[in-house]
């Protein structure tokens, strides 16, 4: 009797003390913690009541402009780069996401390598730039940028598309960013 008790009170402090993940962090098909694809801009400050929204000088004056929205913590930690459309009304375009709270159902974040993205997600594409390859998600707004400074040698300075098995597991994420324009 007293292994039954054990063994359940076990599974019920196992089971309470999961980390579940915090919605104001999440990263899902709907959106990026309180954001999601009909925000407007001026919704912002509503979602973001609590922490800091530093508006590029342009917007400040009435004018819209394409320049990032940056989101900080009250304690100074940045949170999100917003993109705007240019849309009369405008919604987010694009979000970078700086802090590795926000997380992926998958358990994806910021401070993920490229092994986690091809373990957890299913890659649909890896386009090649001048000094960053792109890794697209299949079904997916969400992408990755890794610096060709994470590559071998070899393929820092080629202009040809690189595969993905041409990238090592090692090789961190430099930009995590969701694509909604």
């Amino acid at each position: 009797m007293k292994k039954i008790i054990l063994s359940l009170l076990s599974i019920f402090l196992l089971t309470a003390c999961q980390k579940e993940t915090d919605p104001r962090f999440s990263i899902t098909g709907e959106g990026v913690g309180p954001i999601t694809k009909t925000t407007t801009l001026a919704e912002l400050k509503t979602l973001f009541a609590s922490d800091s929204i530093v508006e590029p000088a342009a917007n400040v004056q009435g004018q819209s402009t394409s320049e990032a929205i940056k989101i900080y913590e009250k304690g100074g930690k940045q949170l999100l780069s917003v993109s705007p459309t240019t849309d009369s009304i405008p919604v987010i375009a694009n979000i970078r996401i700086h802090d590795p709270r926000y997380v992926t159902p998958e358990g994806v974040n910021v401070l993920s390598t490229f092994k986690d993205l091809r373990e957890k997600l299913n890659i649909k594409k890896v386009i090649t730039s001048l000094n960053n390859v792109v890794i697209l998600i299949r079904d997916s707004d969400l992408y990755f940028t890794i610096s060709k400074e994470e590559l071998p040698a070899e393929l820092r300075f080629v202009s040809s598309d690189i595969d993905m098995i041409q990238i090592p597991d090692k090789a961190r994420i430099k930009y995590m960013m969701v694509g909604w324009n």
